[in-house]
């Protein structure tokens, strides 16, 4: 749970031009050039950049950032108010803490998904998070090394679980508080790491 606290490129203007550029293959210089030529594709209204290397097609995926969500730090915050309403004031203090901690972390952290990783980023600016305090490492994972994940529960989004051998060979385990829109942080997890197997949310 302690990481589930949250712990807290691009290119030249087109200029109709092609690139010849000289390619190495596992330590081997290929002689030939090959050529690289940039295609501009409409995507969903959205500008996506498609390369064509010898040929073949590599599409890069547009950057995704799922909308805040307050549900989660709402409802703690009414629990920690009912408890303390009717004298519970031991419970309530962690509750409301919790509930506040959160409340906070949903103002400023944000799961950034680009083209090869998701990232923990904060602020309006999204900054670079810094390295997690907890299991060491960058804030930063790739898709490819997700070992599996989870979302609980699909309806009502509390938590999101996931496992990945980037941080530690034998693998490492995280745990978020889901303090985003629910739906679009597993249509894009589905998208980037794979199916779950949980349920997607229903549509709100």
């Amino acid at each position: 749970m302690a990481t589930g606290l949250l712990s807290a490129a691009c290119f030249l203007p087109s200029q109709n031009k092609e690139v010849n550029l000289k390619s190495s293959f596992y330590g081997k210089v290929l002689h030939n050039q090959s050529r690289l030529r940039r295609e501009f594709y409409r995507t969903r209204g959205e500008r996506a950049v498609i390369f064509s290397v010898l040929g073949r097609k590599v599409q890069k995926r547009e950057t995704v950032i799922p909308e805040p969500d307050y549900r989660i730090p709402v409802v703690l915050l009414g629990l920690a108010g009912g408890l303390a309403y009717t004298n519970n004031l031991l419970p309530a203090a962690p509750v409301g803490l919790l509930g506040l901690l959160l409340l906070f972390q949903t103002t400023r952290v944000r799961f950034v998904f680009d083209n090869e990783a998701l990232e923990v980023k904060v602020g309006e600016q999204l900054d670079d998070s810094g390295e997690n305090v907890f299991v060491g490492g960058k804030n930063r994972w790739k898709y490819s090394t997700f070992v599996n994940w989870e979302l609980w529960w699909p309806n009502f989004p509390v938590l999101v679980y996931f496992k990945e051998t980037q941080t530690k060979p034998q693998g490492q385990v995280h745990f978020f508080p889901v303090i985003f829109n629910g739906k679009q942080l597993y249509d894009v997890m589905v998208e980037r790491a794979g199916p779950s197997k949980t349920t997607g949310p229903k549509q709100s």
